[in-house]
């Protein structure tokens, strides 16, 4: 008797062991994740638990150093170093530009913290996909659908590969053909994709490294406009475009929409932990403490930096001068032997962007893919962690495709500006989505656990603005063509609707035309995959 007591108590420590050990891979021991909400089924996003999400790959290896600096090198692409001058260009004064700027982070500022209030309720992979489904969950999977025809289909890398390709091949002296600037694209998005998806611990120190890189590049910016302004340069006068600074600012919204759009284009990169979560350790905390480190440093940065910018170049000279308002500053400042510095900087700018967007966005593919969403060949193969099983390089290679494509299809003088467009009022549609779905789990839901919560009158704000970015991109501009002639200025917001009725159409014809068709009903079951990853499985079931 007393040897089968001996025998059961050893056998509930060693339970208790086992799932201490499982809490601690998961973070719960660390009180990172006390209370699930998702242990409430109205709650529970898609079909895998918590704890079968999170399985499979490294792990959690993510801690808040890496993931501030994945939102740094995320924000910190080429957008600073490109757009204020087409900011300028549209708005018309400097005064309405820099305000531009603030209203960007102020609008950043937000969002983060939206993102936050469900990336601590959620703490999963999947940013918007995992929040949408929490909510939208009738008709079933049509929010996950509709989000994967805007991940997939415009979640490409190619603008920022063309961006590395051109500032390269001008670095090198070299003029930029059809298929030499093309050609090196293709091999940023390849090179890229083999890094992250053989190679997973490298591709973290390489993003890491180009990240802390773009930091110290700013810094640099921001520095030298302080010499500027302080009259130590051969800069005649650094304060000339501060005085009278809101003459000439447009009065037609179109101009401002759009130019908030490249704005906001400059500063995405916020939610960028949010896509990731099953990655990193304490997802919790880490999000609360990173998300604001991480926005707060690229907002300095960046305001310092057009005052910078603005210091060493006339408005006239900017308008005239058809190059960047960054390589009009290392001109008048250092030569024009900085200038071709300046292309080295920009690229290695750029293909950090691409690693770093590539990284979380193949997690987002691995999640819908995960779901169940229809994918030629099946989705298990594109949900895996094939071959390494450590990352999703089949993730990667979604990504690749639509990339490929865009770097290859349009002449790009025209591509980069359209694409810069027709990436953000998708995302504005979403965004609008996901504000209303934080005030109505407030008013269903109002018990829920919230690790971190918005203060309301912010979200508000959020709203009122995704609701202007949608409506104003319609009204004619002031000089009637926009910035992507002789493409319509309407046509990106056309294009981006689109994409999401894409999205409607092909889960219109898995849920309800192809079942009613063949006579056959889906059937989920989950299924754990040879690298520890759970899947959910579509069967057809033949109806009598």
């Amino acid at each position: 008797m007393s040897t089968t007591w001996w025998s059961q108590l050893s056998k509930q420590q060693e339970e208790d062991q086992d799932d201490r050990a499982s809490k601690s891979q998961l973070g719960e021991n660390d009180q990172d994740i006390q209370k699930l909400p998702n242990d409430d089924p109205d709650l529970s996003p898609g079909e895998l638990t918590f704890e079968e999400d999170a399985a499979g790959g490294m792990g959690r290896h993510l801690g808040i150093t890496s993931c501030t600096l994945l939102i740094v090198g995320k924000i910190i692409g080429t957008g600073i170093f490109s757009t204020p001058s087409s900011i300028l260009s549209s708005v018309g004064s400097v005064g309405a530009s820099l305000m531009l700027w603030v209203l960007g982070f102020l609008l950043s500022f937000c969002g983060l913290f939206i993102w936050l209030e469900f990336g601590t309720m959620f703490p999963r992979s999947g940013g918007e996909k995992v929040y949408l489904e929490a909510v939208y969950k009738k008709p079933k999977y049509l929010a996950t659908i509709i989000f994967a025809a805007n991940a997939i289909l415009l979640g490409f890398s190619a603008s920022n590969c063309i961006v590395f390709a051109s500032n390269i091949l001008v670095a090198a002296g070299q003029s930029a053909g059809r298929w030499n600037e093309r050609g090196i694209a293709l091999g940023v998005i390849f090179f890229v994709t083999l890094l992250h998806g053989l190679t997973p611990k490298t591709g973290v120190l390489v993003m890491n490294f180009l990240s802390i890189f773009k930091i110290v590049i700013l810094v640099f910016v921001v520095v030298t406009g302080w010499v500027v302004l302080s009259g130590k340069t051969r800069v005649a006068d650094p304060y000339y475009n501060f005085r009278n600074a809101f003459a000439g600012s447009s009065t037609s919204s179109n101009d401002y929409a759009t130019a908030t759009f490249k704005v906001l284009y400059a500063y995405e990169g916020w939610s960028n932990v949010n896509y990731v979560m099953n990655d990193v350790r304490k997802p919790v905390r880490t999000l609360k403490i990173a998300g604001p480190l991480g926005l707060g440093i690229c907002t300095i940065l960046y305001l310092l930096a057009n005052v910078a910018y603005f210091s060493a170049a006339t408005k006239t000279e900017i308008d005239e001068s058809g190059v960047t308002v960054a390589a009009l500053f290392f001109g008048n400042v250092f030569g024009s032997v900085a200038e071709r510095a300046l292309s080295v900087f920009i690229a290695l700018s750029a293909i950090g962007n691409v690693i770093t967007s590539t990284f979380a966005a193949a997690r987002v593919n691995q999640e819908l893919a995960k779901e169940g969403i229809p994918l030629p060949f099946g989705n298990k193969f594109w949900a895996s962690n094939w071959p390494t099983g450590k990352s999703p390089l089949p993730g990667l290679i979604i990504h690749l495709i639509p990339s490929v494509i865009v770097i290859i299809a349009p002449p790009p003088n025209i591509a980069y500006p359209f694409i810069l467009d027709v990436e953000g009022y998708p995302q504005q549609i979403i965004n609008f989505f996901i504000v209303i779905a934080l005030f109505y789990l407030r008013w269903k839901k109002p018990d829920a656990v919230r690790p971190s919560k918005v203060w309301w009158p912010l979200a508000v704000f959020f709203l009122a603005a995704a609701s202007f970015l949608l409506v104003a991109p319609f009204q004619e501009p002031a000089n009637g063509v926009g910035d992507t002639p002789p493409l319509p200025y309407y046509l990106y917001c056309l294009v981006g609707i689109a994409v999401m009725f894409v999205g409607v159409l092909y889960w219109a014809a898995w849920r309800i035309i192809l079942p009613k068709v063949f006579g056959y009903e889906l059937v989920p079951r989950k299924e754990r995959l040879d690298d520890g990853t759970f899947v959910t499985v579509f069967s057809n079931k033949k109806t009598q």
